[in-house]
């Protein structure tokens, strides 16, 4: 989306400027004009040096969930106390603690003062509010339940952050000692077996091919220290922008994912949780089903399991049952399928998919704390290895030394 920069006349007849996000110039205009705005001057907004590279990094100014689920229960509580949405709007942004996310709250009550839609006034902040979240404010306003869905859309956040705190609680301990691993080993490599390789050399004895091996490792990292520290963060970023251009290259790296001994079950679990959680929460709010399809698909995160959703979607549209298309895309188990049968056939859709939610949610917490446990000794293991290679391919020419002074 490009930004531009405007200055517009108010029926009132006051003159302000301001900057909008568009796919192109004749929207943006549109949407001013359809505020009863008289736009006097539009300009695209060229990006510098420094914002292009931020555009091209794989993070930008995104709101942390945390803080946009205390908002969507403070929201929802102020909504069902009567209070009126700007003013609610208006005191969440006093008591906003993160710079970008207080902009944000700011820009939306000023959209909505101006007659647009809630959630079109959100739709604008892509980086703070997903599809998920627009599309569930949207059925809220249309029902006028706007309350009741903010409370829905908190809890759901809520149990999100919860897997999320778990995962990464679980995968704290062996990420700190594959780093202290990593640490130890370029701490030798480059500082200590330097030193050894002059006395060697002093020696003149000839050296092991463990010792050679470690000397040339050794030297390739002083020399190339740098590009070594700078080459994998250029290839993360080039990994990151190649998903978000090329489809196909990120279908394949899906595909890849869910084909990983272990992390692959996980994934695919934490994948049918996040599913059924979010298809449950937008037909328990009223969304219409192929809306709701649509919305998961888009926040699935994983481009194999969107495709399968898009094309239940086309087939329920087409007047199939949603659970046949699912079959069919061998991505989704016998269990899950039979229980969205009996939820399509009961009229009780939602309470199945809550059901099916809580059980994988369950299933990814004992994987979790399973591959923890698997992963922990094997980290453990590899760090003993290489640290004790070292030490072995040091003290070799030691022991060959040894035996030369005892022959001569």
């Amino acid at each position: 989306m490009a930004q531009f920069s405007y200055k517009i006349k108010a029926p009132s007849g006051n003159i302000s400027t301001g900057t909008m996000e568009s796919p192109d110039l004749r929207v943006a205009m549109d949407k001013l004009r359809a505020q009863r705005f008289v736009v006097l001057e539009i300009n695209e907004k060229k990006a510098g040096g420094f914002d292009a590279l931020m555009n091209m990094l794989p993070f930008g100014k995104s709101i942390p969930s945390k803080e946009l689920t205390l908002f969507s229960r403070q929201l929802s509580t102020l909504v069902t106390s009567g209070v009126p949405i700007v003013q609610g709007l208006s005191i969440l942004e006093e008591q906003a603690e993160n710079v970008n996310f207080k902009k944000v709250i700011s820009k939306i009550r000023e959209d909505i003062e101006s007659g647009i839609s809630i959630a079109d006034a959100m739709k604008k902040h892509p980086l703070a509010f997903s599809e998920l979240y627009i599309s569930m404010v949207k059925a809220g306003e249309i029902g006028g339940i706007l309350d009741i869905i903010l409370d829905r859309l908190s809890g759901y956040l809520e149990s999100s952050e919860e897997l999320k705190g778990k995962i990464k609680g679980a995968m704290m301990y062996p990420t700190v000692v594959a780093f202290i691993a990593v640490g130890a080993s370029a701490f030798m490599l480059i500082g200590v077996i330097p030193r050894f390789s002059a006395i060697f050399s002093e020696i003149g004895v000839k050296l092991p091919l463990p010792t050679r091996i470690m000397l040339a490792l050794s030297a390739f990292l002083q020399n190339n220290i740098i590009a070594l520290i700078i080459l994998p963060i250029l290839g993360f970023i080039g990994f990151k922008q190649a998903i978000k251009r090329f489809p196909k290259f990120r279908l394949k790296v899906d595909e890849f994912k869910l084909k990983i001994p272990v992390f692959g079950l996980m994934i695919k679990k934490m994948s049918i949780a996040k599913f059924t959680s979010t298809l449950g929460t937008l037909v328990k709010s009223g969304v219409p089903i192929l809306q709701a399809l649509e919305t998961v698909a888009k926040t699935s995160g994983n481009m194999v399991i969107e495709n399968a959703i898009l094309s239940a979607r086309e087939s329920i549209r087409e007047g199939e049952r949603i659970t046949e298309p699912l079959k069919r895309s061998n991505i989704f188990p016998p269990m899950v399928i039979q229980m969205i049968s009996v939820g399509e056939e009961t009229g009780t859709l939602d309470i199945m998919l809550t059901k099916i939610s809580s059980f994988y949610d369950r299933e990814v917490d004992d994987a979790v704390k399973g591959m923890t446990s698997m992963i922990e000794p094997l980290i453990i293991v590899f760090m003993g290895g290489v640290i004790g290679s070292m030490v072995l391919a040091l003290f070799l020419p030691m022991f060959e030394l040894t035996n030369q002074m005892s022959k001569g």
